[in-house]
Parts: structure tokens; sequence; C-alpha cells
């Protein structure tokens, strides 16, 4: 599918890929990881042909349909259903072609073409996807732009996800998503049928999802067999191989130059000397393993507080006075809690965060907490608000006035801001460092409660792990939104449900909730298929009483509709073994045999329509109004 052949990538004098090559086999998932910085969008642009390797090629598999996510999110009026059909433009030109053709050759291969490309199950196709996503059948009927920046790149994922590429590139696509989304995509990534490539730092993704890794490192492209743990199993292996040759190496180098110094001065082993001397030039230098750096942080630990740190009775809350997002309630949250909020995005999972950071106030019920709480907020929206032109430590020093600036830099040595970045404009951080910066604020009083919406979507996995360390070793509690499933399992001892219009404990783990999310969205989408075709027998019915009676008669209608097509299809089939038909040169004959071909085919099809709406209206007949 896609052969990587000694490409060289610079730019702006930075050398991010040297003379590396791979190859990716049609059909396989493949997860590119690596430092942020590294170079793996850059790969993913090379791929698309948005950027051009100063050395090298590469080559995808001749007439092989590439895509990927749009980075404009769509807009304006078009409902998001639509959006999604208009996505692939092979099968719009196709059916505008069917509705206008005469010519019956030109009929008969645009309808063998939609039914290669499952033209009938497209509309199907698309609603499953955008449900996936997060939108339900309403949801899906809105315009584009009636939803927030965040929830139209969802709908551009879906795009990309409908039309069905050969190669589909991703490139972080769970940075939009919330932790449903997620275990949706998963599902999808590992039943799709072609070839995906996919950026991530999303550690369960690729364990559960991809069959390769592509490793990005020190300007190298190397390909690993199976999942992210598996790979990096393989990659601890190979760097302690590396370092035991190293330190056997250089043991013998010590005992040749020992010998060399010790007898090079006298004459009768002069000989034996100079045979040591060309034995260590043929070694040559120690090799090295250039590893990366990794670095740790803390947040600092609060003073004690008598438990509980607050609680809520019959709490409600909201953004306008009598339409509260949130009520019923109750719950107590201790100094050793680590709490995972799950729920879809929109149910109220950051409002519930705002509450507990004192950005809302309650608006009905009880919220007790003591007057000395303090709470650290993380939002991904705040990355926003740090001043560009700044530094971490003139951002640290105006939250510091009157320290010392060594104890200014001790704060930020915390989070491993060295002397290095200290200095660095905000605006030339990585978005992994100004994460941390954000991290090295919120906690710089030593709060209570850590709160972190979303921590993870601009680390990558070292940082995440660093991450992880830091919430495990910090002795408040900690409430957190992500969708890193990994982050959850590693640090939350207790799970909270946002839904419907509450909060609640969670007795499951997340394997539990990972299923019970994938059941709860196929028992929606079935229900509403079957209220859609509800809806469209009564409106086609709403001259009569009963609607038993209508879809008998309109059940009547299609039988006979499907048992006089059926004949006539045997008609043709009998008309088509004739051999007059098939007499070489006959001109004639060669038009009939196309026109009866044509027709057939046109038969054939309206028959699996016709047969599909009787399936929906018996299905209706039965489930719907029952006798």
């Amino acid at each position: 599918m896609l052969q990587i052949q000694d490409i060289t990538f610079r730019i702006a004098g930075k050398t991010l890929l040297e003379n590396t090559s791979a190859r990716i086999p049609a059909g396989h998932k493949v997860g590119i990881v690596g430092k942020n910085g590294a170079g793996k969008s850059t790969l993913l642009k090379l791929i698309t042909g948005e950027l051009h390797a100063d050395e090298g090629t590469l080559k995808i598999r001749n007439k092989a349909k590439l895509g990927q996510v749009a980075q404009e999110a769509p807009g304006g009026a078009t409902s998001l259903l639509d959006t999604v059909l208009e996505a692939d433009h092979e099968l719009q030109s196709l059916q505008k072609a069917a509705e206008t053709e005469t010519d019956p050759e030109k009929i008969s291969a645009i309808h063998i073409r939609l039914a290669d490309i499952e033209a009938h199950t497209a509309e199907a196709r698309a609603a499953s996807i955008l449900s996936g996503l997060g939108f339900d059948g309403q949801a899906q009927r809105r315009p584009c732009s009636s939803f927030s920046g965040g929830w139209r790149m969802r709908v551009a994922l879906a795009c990309t996800l409908f039309t069905q590429p050969d190669l589909l590139l991703l490139d972080e696509p769970t940075n939009y998503l919330d932790l449903e989304g997620v275990m949706w995509l998963e599902n999808f990534i590992k039943t799709y049928p072609f070839t995906i490539i996919i950026v991530s730092h999303d550690r369960d993704l690729l364990n559960s999802s991809v069959t390769a890794i592509l490793h990005l490192d020190q300007l190298q492209l190397k390909l690993y067999t199976g999942n992210y743990d598996n790979f990096e199993k393989l990659r601890r292996e190979q760097l302690a191989h590396r370092r035991a040759g190293i330190v056997k190496q250089e043991a013998a180098q010590k005992h040749l130059q020992s010998f060399i110094d010790r007898f090079k001065a006298k004459a009768s082993k002069a000989k034996q000397a100079q045979s040591r001397v060309k034995m260590l030039e043929k070694m040559g230098p120690l090799d090295s393993i250039l590893e990366d750096k990794t670095f740790s942080f803390e947040f600092p630990n609060p003073k004690p507080l008598a438990p509980p740190l607050f609680t809520l009775d019959q709490g409600e809350v909201g953004y306008s006075a009598g339409n509260p997002v949130l009520k019923r309630l109750n719950l107590r949250l201790d100094m050793d809690d680590r709490i995972a909020l799950l729920g879809q995005n929109g149910n109220g999972k950051s409002t519930f965060a705002k509450l507990i950071s004192g950005r809302l106030d309650i608006m009905n019920g009880e919220l007790k907490k003591s007057s000395k709480l303090q709470v650290g907020y993380f939002a991904q929206h705040q990355l926003d608000e740090l001043n560009m032109d700044g530094t971490p430590l003139s951002h640290l020093k105006e939250r510091m006035p009157n320290i010392p600036e060594s104890r200014v830099r001790a704060k930020l040595g915390a989070f491993s801001f060295g002397a290095d970045k200290a200095h660095t404009r905000v605006e030339d951080l990585s978005g992994g460092e100004k994460a941390r910066l954000l991290f090295s604020l919120m906690s710089l009083n030593a709060p209570h409660i850590l709160i972190l919406d979303e921590p993870t979507n601009h680390l990558d996995v070292e940082s995440r792990e660093a991450l992880i360390h830091a919430i495990n070793g910090y002795e408040g509690a900690v409430i957190m939104i992500s969708h890193d499933r990994h982050l959850i399992e590693a640090c939350a001892d207790r799970l909270w449900l946002v839904h419907d219009g509450t909060v609640t404990a969670y007795d499951g783990d997340m394997d539990d909730y990972k299923k019970l999310i994938l059941k709860s969205r196929s028992t929606s989408r079935k229900k509403e298929k079957k209220t859609n075709v509800t809806q469209k027998i009564k409106s086609e019915s709403s001259e009569l009483t009963s609607q038993r009676k209508i879809l008998g008669k309109n059940l009547e209608k299609l039988e006979k509709k499907i048992k006089r097509i059926t004949a006539e299809i045997v008609k043709y089939d009998r008309a088509l073994k004739n051999p007059k038909l098939y007499v070489h040169g006959d001109v004639r004959a060669a038009a009939a045999l196309k026109k009866f071909t044509a027709e057939k085919l046109d038969m054939s099809l309206d028959l699996e329509e016709y047969e599909r709406e009787w399936l929906e209206m018996q299905e209706a007949m039965e489930g719907i109004l029952p006798e």
C-alpha cells in the first residue's frame, strides 16, 4: 500500500527524517509514535503530497483512494447527515447521473457501480457513524452552523470515515472526542476493511486497534509488528541489548589499551603492542545510545483538611435561573478520592467541574465546604488564555510577587522547566510544554483538589506517563475528565457517571462502561430506525383512522409489486437464455442483449428495494402496532 524509500526531509534548517525507509502493506492498521516535534504530522503531509521529500520517494498503490480529515470544520445550513453524504463525491455524481442518463448501457454501468459501493446503505452508514461520534437522530438533522467548532470537527471526521478511503490518515483524532467517542472509534478502526495510518498518543487506542507501530526516533523510521505494549517491550529489550553490547565493547577496549600502555615501550613486546593497536582501531569508536530525555514533575501536596472536603445535598447547578443542567446532586469528596467523571460531552461534566471549582454558584440545594479549601482547575481552553509573548518565568513571577527569583525558578524546575526553557516565549513552546506551564500555575498554592478537564490532549505518551506519576504521588483529591482510558484506569479509584441530568456513582469498571456505551448506542440506533419507519407510515396514512389497516394495505400493494416484478424477471431470465442473442457479429442481437440486461438489472434493484420496504413494514406491523 505505501512504500517509503530512503527519504530525507528538512524544514527551516532542521532535519526531521534522514535517509530512512518503511513499507506498510495493504490492510494494516499502523500507529505512528514518537516524541512531540519528532515529525509525525510532517510524515503524514509527505504521504498526502502536501510536502515533498528533499530526497527519496513515497509511493502509494496505484489508483488507491487516500483520505484525511479536513483541517477546516464544515459549517453552513446543510444538515449533519447531508454533509456526510455529500462527502462521497462518487456517490453523489452517480446518483445525479442515474436521474438524467438515457443511454441503456451507461445506465446499466451506473447501477452496477452503485450496487458495488452499496449506495442503498449510504444513509444508514452515515447515520451510524454520526451516532457513534455522539450525534443522535435529532442532532443529525440540525445544520452544521448550530454546533461549536469541536463538534463540527467530529462531523469532519465522520465525513472522512464515511468515504472509506483505501488509505485513511488520522492525526490525533481523539483530541476532539469524549471517552465514549474514543471507544466507538476503537471498534471502527479494528473493523475497518482497508489501511489506516494514525498518529496518536492514546495508549489504549494503540493497544486495541492497530496491528503495527511505526516509530519515528532520531530521524529514522522503524516498523514494529503488534500493538503499543508489544512495541514498548521490544524497544526496551533492544535498548538493554545495545547497552550490554556497549559495556562489553568498552571493557574490551580498556583491556587492549591497558596492554598497549604497559608494553609499547618494551622492545620485546613491541610487535604484540602494535597488534593490539590495530585491533583497537578496527573496533572503532564506542556505539552510543541517544535516549530521549525523560522528565517528571510533581504537584505540591496540600495541608491536611478535616474530611469531607465538600458535600452536596440535593444540589442544582446551571447557567440560567430555573433551568438547571444538573440536579439531585448528593455527593461527598474526601482527601484520598480519585474520581473520574464519565458521560457524553454535553451531559454536564464541565458544568459540574465549574461548580466544584467555584466558577459556578449552586442554584438550589446545599454545598458545604471548608473556608480553607483550595481548588486547582485545569481546562484546555486555558491554553488560549496564556500570554503568548510572556515566558514560563514571567507567568510564575506574576503569580508570586515579592518572592525571590530563585524560588520561582525552583517551582518551574519541579515541572521540568530548566534554564533553557524558563525564558522561552510561550508562543514558541510545544503544546505539551504549555500544558505543563498550566499545571504549574494551577497547583501553585498547593490545592486540596485538582480538577483536570482533558489534561492529556497535548501530551505525548511519555508526558502522559509523567502526569500519571504526578497524580498518583499527589496527596490531595483529584477529579478528572478525560478521553484517555489509560489515565483513568491508572489513577481513578472511583467512577462518577454524569447522565440524565445528575451525577451518581458508577459501580462497574471501564470494561463494563465500554460495553454499556456500545450497547446503548446500538439500542438507540434500532429505536431511532423503528421510530423513523413509524413516522413515515403515519405521514403517508394520515387520512385513515386505523394504522394497522393502512399497514396491511401498503403490505398488500408491495406484495403485488414484488409478485409482478418477480414474474417479469423470470421472463427476462427466459429471454436471456435465447441463443440468438449471442450470435457473434449480429448487431441487433447485441443491442437487444444490452437492453434486456440493463432492464433486468433495474428490475432487480427495484425488487431489492421493495423487499427491504416490505421487511420494514412487516417489522412495524409486528412491533409498533401489535394486534
